[in-house]
């Protein structure tokens, strides 16, 4: 059988009738500066031997901005060279002062080991004796003591800087006295809960480096965001030099959106995007075209994974498809990376792990399951594709939930806004406390010190009087007994999280996540089903009054979804914009939720089969939320039609809230009531997930007039006739909810 080339499949497929939108992104030369006089000749030669005489223009930038003094960011596609961006003036700085050292932060394990590898090939290539080390969870205890004596270069990630590096600074001295520059990769990962936390981490870090008379610059590098200057300087807290004139070349790529046929029509049910995705990757693989597939979850990564291994083993083996996913072996992964990167492996089904900069190489075609959630997040996974000449194909399989169908349907949406800005609230008390006792742990604190922009007197004082420091003229000492690092959570903003433990295997009872309470009430209650990258487990019991959920591993085709009966009361208004028959609120509410049923949903058709009751006490949350509230109604609405009709705008909300102001869907929740407590008129809140805020709901408030025409637009573009579960949710007894709902919105 006569292998078939890509350009020959692309034109196959322009006639598919499933395809929704085809756009061309043109290719582009690449834009070269001679390397800098300044540059070491170790260096030269080393970069030389790889095939690197000149620098494109945004590695030539960020070089001389950085030797200037300056702290830079750089944001530039993916797979344009941006580790050049820091590996050269550290490099630089080391080869002219031995005793220069240097700290790269990665936000994952993965790519800080990816990442050593290729600089020590350099480091290897220059000649020169300079020590670079991974310090993570993985690092043996005979090799931590050589990385704080001797390390140039130590690369860790922040969990580790938090908790391991930070509270242990008297043994990192030699680190902390002569740290030259900090590196921040991934930049765009650090928003929400996460980079809030981070910034309040650097602010410990440069704390740490005054005491010891260092005075580091940052290199941040980030994938494509809306506000990366703005991210940069709010998390390192330091000015920043933007540079973003990408010189690195590219060829040819086509973006296609593709939705499957529908097998439904009352329900306007689609044919599963996983179906299609298996059809499509098939056909490139069979003709020995390197191809990526990425998947939500690790459940689906394995289904797929399982799936084309089936259909492609005659042809080509179901070895050369692999997956890669968190849980595999760091061995394991080394090894599917080389595979991709030398042509040995010709597919690879993904989770969002290989979105980061792990080098894998030049792949032809890039398959999404679903829309991985953000416009960044899209362009990452694109750009896997086709990464330097030659043509490229990236494919983007809808599914049939509200957000995926919107981003088909309006293509315009997707390719002509810049990716999303990233939020962070480095002031959110509780996080913000957290970080204080931490930094009096570390340091004894002055009360004239600065601790970002709030006065952290008062917090101190609060401190002294729960007997946690303990004050002596003007400064304050850490007076507990216990270690504060250890029980705070980078990745959460409420203490006392519910601890997972894995009992699927007796003889290896493992710790395999935690989550903050008010999440584990409707996520791991008894006999849901919770998601641990992409693997399936049943909780078995859930012991509230010890905050444990022991899980344990099964295979199933359904998840799990829990009711929360919520409750929300108004605690004081911030801010108000009025009009006629609507007003839009933003200030402080308390929640207060109970989670009363659950059902079981089968994955492949979304359809209900079974259901049982929780018991679980209230919890009650502190937050900020942006309301929107009808004052005038159609009189001839009944109310139980009007409650419908509130709830269908609800979930629409819900999908569309998240992908503008860029935050994961559970961070932002969605809630209507038909008589809201503190005024009795229908109201309709979105408000943060987060005890005390980090600023989603404010960003609601602000830009709630685009949240509200992509909500009728996503309504007014699904092609069902009165309702379905893509747009409002169901049909509404009665009345076109369709249009109702389009009414609503309109007053809004």
């Amino acid at each position: 059988m006569k292998k078939k080339q890509l350009s020959e499949l692309i034109g196959t497929l322009r006639t598919d009738e499933n395809i929704v939108n085809w756009h061309e992104i043109e290719p582009q030369e690449a834009k070269t500066r001679n390397m800098p006089e300044s540059v070491d000749p170790r260096i030269k030669s080393a970069l030389g031997k790889r095939g690197i005489t000149q620098l494109y223009t945004h590695q030539y930038t960020a070089y001389q901005t950085v030797r200037s003094g300056k702290n830079i960011v750089a944001v530039t596609p993916t797979a344009s060279g941006k580790t050049l961006c820091y590996n050269l003036p550290v490099l630089q700085e080391i080869a002219a002062d031995d005793t220069s050292r240097a700290l790269y932060l990665f936000p994952t394990k993965a790519l800080a080991q990816d990442q050593k590898s290729e600089l020590n090939e350099i480091i290897q290539e220059m000649g020169m004796d300079i020590k670079s080390y991974t310090y993570d969870g993985d690092t043996s205890p005979a090799i931590r003591q050589i990385v704080r004596k001797a390390g140039h270069i130590v690369i860790t990630n922040p969990d580790m800087l938090h908790s391991a590096i930070l509270p242990h600074h008297t043994k990192w001295v030699s680190l902390f006295e002569n740290l030259k520059y900090i590196v921040i990769d991934e930049l765009h990962t650090y928003r929400g809960v996460f980079g809030s936390h981070v910034a309040n981490v650097i602010r410990r870090l440069k704390r740490i480096c005054r005491f010891y008379g260092s005075s580091p610059k940052f290199i941040c590098t980030s994938a494509t965001i809306a506000n990366p200057k703005e991210l940069a300087q709010q998390l390192t807290g330091s000015p920043m030099e933007l540079i973003d004139d990408n010189g690195a070349p590219r060829g040819r790529k086509h973006f296609v959106f593709y939705n499957p046929p529908v097998v439904n029509k009352p329900l306007n049910i689609r044919r599963s995007a996983t179906v299609e995705v298996n059809n499509l990757a098939k056909e490139f693989l069979k003709n020995k075209i390197q191809t990526i597939i990425f998947a939500r979850s690790r459940v689906r990564v394995e289904i797929i994974l399982s799936h084309i291994q089936e259909l492609v083993k005659n042809e080509i083996g179901s070895k050369s498809i692999r997956g890669y996913r968190g849980g595999y072996l760091p061995k394991q992964r080394r090894e599917i990376e080389r595979g991709l990167r030398d042509g040995e492996i010709l597919g690879v089904v993904s989770t969002n792990a290989l979105e980061l900069g792990v080098d894998i190489g030049q792949l032809q075609v890039c398959v999404m399951t679903g829309y991985p959630g953000s416009i960044a997040s899209t362009w990452q996974q694109a750009g896997r594709a086709g990464r330097r000449h030659g043509e490229a194909l990236i494919i983007m399989v809808a599914s049939s939930t509200p957000i995926d169908q919107y981003v088909v349907q309006n293509p315009e949406y997707f390719f002509d806004r810049s990716p999303e800005a990233a939020r962070i609230n480095p002031e959110n008390l509780i996080i913000l406390v957290d970080h204080l006792k931490c930094a009096a742990y570390e340091l004894p604190f002055k009360e004239e010190e600065e601790f970002g922009p709030l006065d952290v007197v008062e917090i101190m004082e609060f401190l002294v009087e729960e007997r946690v420091l303990h004050r002596n003229s003007d400064t304050f000492y850490w007076a507990d007994q216990s270690f504060p690092a250890s029980n705070i959570s980078l990745r959460s903003a409420s203490q006392e999280n519910v601890v997972i433990i894995d009992q699927s295997n007796v003889a290896d009872v493992r710790i395999i996540g935690e989550m903050d309470r008010f999440s584990a009430m409707t996520l791991l209650h008894d006999e849901a089903i919770y998601l641990h990258e992409g693997v399936q487990f049943q909780v078995e019991k859930l012991d509230w009054d010890h905050k444990k959920a022991y899980v344990r591993e099964v295979d199933v085709e359904y998840y799990t979804d829990a009711n929360l009966a919520v409750q929300l009361k108004v605690l004081e208004v911030d801010k108000t914009r009025s009009q006629d028959k609507t007003a839009l609120h933003y200030g402080d509410v308390t929640v207060n939720a109970m989670p009363t049923i659950f059902k079981k949903i089968k994955m492949s058709t979304f359809e209900n089969i079974g259901s049982g009751p929780i018991h679980l006490p209230e919890e009650e949350l502190h937050t900020s939320a942006a309301w929107v509230e009808l004052k005038e109604i159609d009189p001839e609405l009944g109310i139980k039609t009007l409650e419908q009709l509130l709830l269908g705008i609800a979930n629409v909300m819900r999908h569309i809230a998240p992908v503008l102001v860029m935050c994961d869907r559970n961070d932002l929740h969605v809630v209507s009531q038909i008589k809201a407590a503190h005024t009795g008129l229908p109201t309709i809140f979105l408000y943060d997930h987060y005890p005390g805020g980090i600023g989603l709901a404010d960003e609601v408030f602000t830009r709630f007039a685009e949240v509200k025409r992509a909500a009728m637009n996503l309504i007014q573009k699904c092609p069902c006739k009165d309702g379905c579960p893509s747009c409002i949710g169901t049909e509404i007894e009665g009345i076109n909810g369709k249009q109702k709902s389009m009414q609503v919105l309109e007053q809004l």
